[in-house]
């Protein structure tokens, strides 16, 4: 009997790896899935903070197609005020600028990040159609105090000019500080937020996670230099994109840098950029290798939060705006996900 016993179980070990490793086909399993199923349209972008030369007018036709798409929520490849406050708590783990401060609007309002957020949330569910110039003001300096400026500006836009004041937990610090945010060259705010405030949405949402790639390294000049060293290794097709990237700008054709971008030919010199040389280059640490880890680990969980965004509104239309780079992680992920459809961004973006 136990030499019975013994030659299954050696058979069941030889069968082990061949099961473990069989394919599953999940991509099938929403093919009889009842309702609407949820788009989602993933917009690689530059970092505008990059490139001071552009004419913010010239995103006009941008935003003039994505509004067209109409998406229904918005993320944005910023760190949540939740993620902050975390990160604030445990400093010795992320360090003591991880984050912008809240200061400013906690001496407004009174409010600590996370009762700010239960304010926010308490505030949107009750939410009137038609809210006041006041209702406007309250909530985005709810949103500052919460941690969630690109919200806040969202608010703020949407109030009219001459209602553009302190007043209602916006005092003179934050009004300035909103003022700011629409000088700044940034997509959360360019981007997101002015198209937001266009389709009367109250907030965008930051989906942005470094829990995972917050690596703990003694040597982190070393860690730098060797991940440095690998890149360099990739070959001229990243320098000639980033040429023809500073060739849209100088122009102001933004829209023919986002259609740029978002080529697929593009996308896969960025992915390859990243990961391939980074893998192949030596050494004794395994630094490079250690980074790939922490960026896929990042995306994971960028994109788990954007389905977190929607999880509980099936059938809805999605912007993600995110650094290019991520793109082809996000496409590729959240095109695996039951009851999602990938939009193709090209598409969204043609004449």
């Amino acid at each position: 009997m136990t030499q019975r016993y013994s030659t299954l179980s050696a058979c069941l070990t030889l069968l082990l790896p061949t099961v473990a490793y069989a394919g599953v086909d999940l991509a099938s399993l929403d093919k009889d899935m009842v309702g609407p199923r949820t788009q989602i349209l993933v917009l690689g972008s530059i970092h505008l903070s990059e490139h001071e030369a552009f004419d913010p007018k010239a995103l006009d036709p941008l935003l003039d197609r994505l509004a067209a798409f109409k998406p229904g929520y918005i993320t944005i490849e910023a760190i949540s005020g939740e993620q902050c406050d975390l990160a604030k708590r445990h400093a010795a783990v992320y360090g003591e600028d991880y984050c912008a401060s809240t200061e400013m609007a906690k001496a407004a309002t009174g409010l600590e990040v996370p009762t700010a957020i239960v304010h926010v949330n308490t505030t949107l569910a009750a939410w009137p159609a038609a809210p006041t110039a006041a209702q406007r003001r309250q909530l985005a300096a709810l949103f500052l105090a919460a941690g969630e400026r690109a919200s806040a500006y969202v608010q703020w836009l949407q109030l009219p000019v001459a209602e553009r004041r302190a007043g209602d937990g916006l005092d003179d610090s934050l009004v300035e500080l909103l003022k700011q945010l629409g000088t700044r060259k940034n997509e959360s705010y360019q981007v997101a937020a002015v198209l937001a405030a266009r389709l009367g949405q109250q907030r965008v949402y930051a989906i942005d996670d470094h829990t995972g790639d917050n690596h703990q390294i003694a040597d982190r000049k070393a860690f730098g230099t060797a991940l440095q060293q690998a890149w360099s290794t990739y070959g001229p097709a990243l320098d000639a994109m980033t040429g023809r990237e500073a060739a849209f700008i100088a122009t102001n054709d933004v829209l023919g840098l986002y259609r740029s971008v978002n080529d697929p030919a593009a996308l896969q010199v960025l992915a390859e950029s990243n990961v391939r040389p980074t893998l192949a280059a030596v050494s004794p640490q395994q630094y490079p290798q250690i980074w790939v880890q922490g960026w896929e680990i990042r995306n994971l969980r960028m994109v788990a939060n954007i389905l977190e965004v929607v999880r509980d509104h099936p059938g809805s239309r999605v912007l993600s705006i995110v650094g290019a780079s991520h793109k082809p992680w996000f496409d590729g992920w959240l095109g695996q996900v039951s009851g999602v459809d990938i939009v193709v961004a090209q598409d969204v973006l043609k004449e």
